[in-house]
């Protein structure tokens, strides 16, 4: 399980703004020159609050968007979607999981219908091959076959969650960028979803791209963490590292900033709570 399956470097966005009546035209500079690599089977988490460039980079990093410059390799090979666009070998290569589940479901496709799609329009399989297929990953991921005729509008959060995850794993994918997958999920339903992606890393060697601003939950998931502040990257380390010594203030900003999730914090809290 080894090799370098991400590789990034000096990657450059940039936006060119139009002006206005009474506004002049200018530039905005949301990632500047980031480098980074993801090895095959470990999960890389990106950090920073919004504005950051968090979500820019992962949206270069799953080529939705070209960077202005710098050079991205998935599995060695260079990928410059604004000369030579995109193949679909390429595509298949890199899935992403966005914060909104329902908002990246059709609600009036059936769940089975879902999952099926990608291979529909990326591979010869059959019918029966496909129902097959997308039958086994909805077990894969928790659900059961009653819910394969099902509509989105029928699943809670954390389902809708787990069936976007196995629609993202339907073309065995090498890279899966997770943008935010559990901020907007309640606490119990973000710990069964981070424990999903952690059996399903072990069993498939998935790599993961993890953006996110919650550190507890980044702590729990990465390998390697790198921190976002204004478009570049201020900290770049394995997580013990990152989170036992930080060197950057604004890293340190962060961590004085989010309150510990383990047992005895939270007790402490309580108790200071229940005596105020």
């Amino acid at each position: 399980m080894t090799g370098v399956i991400l590789e990034a470097k000096d990657i450059v966005r940039d936006y060119h703004m139009r002006g206005g009546l009474f506004t002049p035209a200018r530039t905005v500079h949301a990632v500047k020159g980031v480098s980074l690599s993801v090895e095959k089977g470990k999960t890389l988490a990106i950090v920073g609050e919004s504005g950051s460039g968090k979500s820019t980079l992962a949206r270069i990093i799953t080529m939705i968007d070209a960077p202005t410059s710098g050079e991205l390799r998935i599995e060695g090979e260079k990928v410059d979607i604004a000369r030579n666009g995109l193949t679909p070998e390429m595509r298949r290569k890199v899935q992403i999981v966005f914060q909104n589940p329902y908002g990246s479901l059709n609600p009036r496709q059936k769940i089975g219908d879902v999952l099926a799609e990608p291979l529909l329009i990326n591979t010869s399989r059959s019918a029966a091959e496909r129902r097959d297929m997308a039958m086994r990953m909805l077990l894969k991921v928790g659900l059961e076959e009653k819910h394969f005729n099902r509509y989105p509008h029928m699943f809670s959060g954390g389902q809708r969650q787990r069936i976007a995850i196995a629609r993202s794993l339907m073309l065995n994918p090498s890279l899966l960028v997770l943008d935010e997958p559990v901020s907007a999920l309640d606490l119990s339903v973000q710990a069964q979803i981070l424990n999903l992606l952690a059996d399903l890393q072990d069993e498939f060697k998935l790599t993961y791209v993890f953006i996110s601003h919650d550190l507890s939950v980044v702590r729990y998931i990465a390998d390697e963490v790198l921190v976002m502040y204004l478009g570049q990257a201020v900290e770049y380390g394995s997580r013990d590292a990152v989170f036992s010594d930080p060197t950057h203030d604004y890293t340190k900003m962060l961590f004085a900033a989010t309150p510990r999730a383990d047992v005895e914090s939270i007790k402490a809290r309580l108790a200071r709570k229940k005596a105020a």
